[in-house]
């Protein structure tokens, strides 16, 4: 047994019996910080440490279970302990894919991970292949987004700990599904976090949007982020990690956290012989992230695109407020078509100041993760509302259309592919009084500043806020959900069988806008992909595109004409055309 500890005086290990009884085990000093011990844990035993006087029990900085939350005592799990079934499973790699990302609570009414088992086999329907959880280390509380973590290597325990999150690996690659991870390194959660008592893991004085800054100029706080990785990918067979708001990670050593942490997932990787992923969310449109290491950059497999989203967001709601602003230009679709970033140097007004750099042509497209919905633009929306709430369902057809034929790596939110009315809202459960009602505040005092009346903004601590964030799976048979689904099928399916809609070079990609009036909602578009040609028109009259004789409809919504080499789409329908397949 061994802790790293460099703020103690003494350190001892408590170990708990099931009849309550405690025995401690004084730890000796050992070299830069750690604290060491002789003795064995078994599978299941609780434990902790007391630190110098105190009489608190405190967990285990790197605990795998949690039992009873947070603030209490640790369990030992033998992760070798599980028989694993997927060897024969040689991963997934990311081009090609199609994400789906999910929050495990409000996934099914369960809100655990056996539940979420038994909807795998919808995903491998729908032509998902890459599953990516919001994060689901321990929090404190029964329900959250999961960004509050406190404890990395710990599998929260109301989703069913450590051992059903291996069945849930086991059974997703059973299914031919990748399993991505989204994980959190730029901060921790305001209750539960211990971690400072044992040593210097943050940073004070030094903050990002959600606290102090993880202080990754000290070795071991550096190592404890690489082994929480490395544990994901090996002890839980996981074959990607998302990687939160790497631009909060605050790194002042020449090699960046981000690069080294490439370097031993590659190294992995190679060991396990299969495809590990990196993935970034970052806020800076920087294509460092994702260049190779040996030509200067940090190796990361990919990085979200926020800049496509705005971009596509605008285009479908002519919502032009805070950063959609610069989106209602009319080369906004084009230019995140083309070149991946809208922002790559330009004037940023809600920055105000220029923002990005432009990426290389040689850099793949599939390296960008494209989406028109995702948690965050969902959630951080005062009333949580989906597209489905504001859009018709033929507008709801056209996104598809878009997400599912653009150049990146598409992801889709769950309950996105039916046209869910569920809203997916900001939810907590702090059992604190103080800090629940501070949480609640603050949301609301946010967007009051923005006008919204705080009435219409949902607490975040009612129950009856996650209660109404879960998907309702009944919504799947019935007509209107169950056409949206088919084709987001179709059009999943198309982009497994036409090489020309996962072509990594987007100089074969060509993007006509017309602009009807100045609305950025009335647009007609036409995206060639190759020998393929994205139809789209959201604009209120009828659309006319010129089309080769031998093209055929490959897919379409809406009741279009075709004759004399034109085909007419009705206001609010797309069509992919191109070539047969033989």
């Amino acid at each position: 047994m061994e802790v790293w500890a460099p703020r103690a005086r003494r350190m001892l290990l408590r170990r708990l019996a099931a009849d309550g009884t405690a025995t401690d085990t004084e730890l000796t000093a050992a070299a830069d910080g750690w604290w060491r011990g002789d003795g064995i844990l078994a599978d299941g035993e609780r434990y902790g440490f007391l630190i110098d006087d105190d009489e608190h029990l405190r967990p285990d900085p790197r605990s795998r279970r949690q039992p009873d939350g947070v603030h209490e005592a640790s369990a030992a799990f033998d992760p070798a302990a599980f028989a694993w079934t997927d060897s024969d499973w040689t991963g997934r790699q990311l081009a090609g894919g199609l994400i789906y990302e999910l929050h495990l609570g409000t996934f099914t009414p369960e809100g655990t991970l056996d539940a979420a088992v038994a909807r795998l086999d919808h995903l491998v329907e729908l032509g998902v292949t890459h599953v990516e959880l919001l994060p689901v280390n321990a929090v404190n509380g029964r329900w959250n987004w999961g960004y509050d973590g406190v404890l990395w290597f710990a599998v929260h325990e109301e989703y069913g700990g450590p051992a059903a999150y291996q069945r849930f690996v086991d059974a997703a690659h059973a299914r031919g599904l990748a399993v991505v991870q989204d994980v959190v390194y730029n901060h921790l959660g305001p209750s539960g976090n211990y971690l400072p008592l044992f040593g210097p893991y943050l940073r004070e004085g030094d903050s990002t949007t959600w606290g102090d800054s993880v202080d990754l100029d000290e070795p071991a706080v550096r190592a404890y982020i690489i082994d929480n990785a490395l544990m994901w990918l090996r002890d839980f067979h996981v074959d990607g990690l998302r990687l939160d708001a790497v631009h909060a990670l605050h790194d002042t050593r020449p090699v960046h956290l981000l690069r080294e942490l490439s370097a031993r997932v590659d190294a992995l990787s190679a060991q396990q012989n299969r495809p590990l992923t990196l993935i970034a969310e970052s806020d800076l449109n920087d294509p460092t992230l994702i260049l190779p290491r040996e030509a200067g950059g940090y190796g990361l497999t990919a990085q979200w695109s926020d800049d496509w989203h705005h971009a596509v967001h605008v285009a479908l709601t002519g919502e032009t407020t805070g950063y959609y602003e610069d989106f209602a230009s009319p080369e906004a679709v084009a230019k995140v078509t083309d070149r991946g970033f809208f922002h790559d140097g330009t004037f940023s007004t809600f920055r105000d100041r220029p923002h990005g750099a432009p990426i290389p042509p040689e850099v793949p497209s599939w390296r960008l993760v494209t989406f028109a919905q995702d948690h965050d633009q969902v959630g951080n929306r005062a009333a949580g509302d989906r597209l489905s709430a504001t859009l018709s369902p033929d507008r709801l057809a056209v996104a598809a259309v878009l997400t599912l034929t653009a150049p990146g790596t598409p992801m889709l939110f769950m309950g996105e592919e039916w046209g869910a009315t569920t809203p997916w809202q900001f939810f907590t459960s702090h059992p604190e009084p103080e800090l629940g009602r501070a949480v609640a505040e603050g949301r609301t005092a946010e967007f009051a500043r923005m006008g919204w009346d705080p009435a219409a903004v949902p607490d975040p601590q009612d129950p009856g806020t996650f209660a109404r964030s879960h998907l309702d799976w009944a919504e799947v048979e019935r007509p209107e959900h169950a056409r949206l689904l088919r084709l987001y099928r179709d059009l999943a399916r198309l982009r497994r069988e036409r090489p020309e809609l996962t072509e990594p070079d987007t100089t074969h990609a060509r993007v006509e806008v017309r602009a009807t009036d100045g609305r950025p909602e009335h647009r007609v578009y036409r995206i060639d992909r190759g020998a393929l040609s994205v139809l789209v028109n959201l604009s209120p009259a009828r659309a006319v595109f010129a089309v080769a004789d031998e093209a055929v409809e490959l897919v379409s919504t809406g009741a279009h004409t075709r004759a004399d080499g034109l085909l007419t789409l009705p206001p609010d329908s797309a069509a992919v055309v191109g070539p047969p397949l033989h």
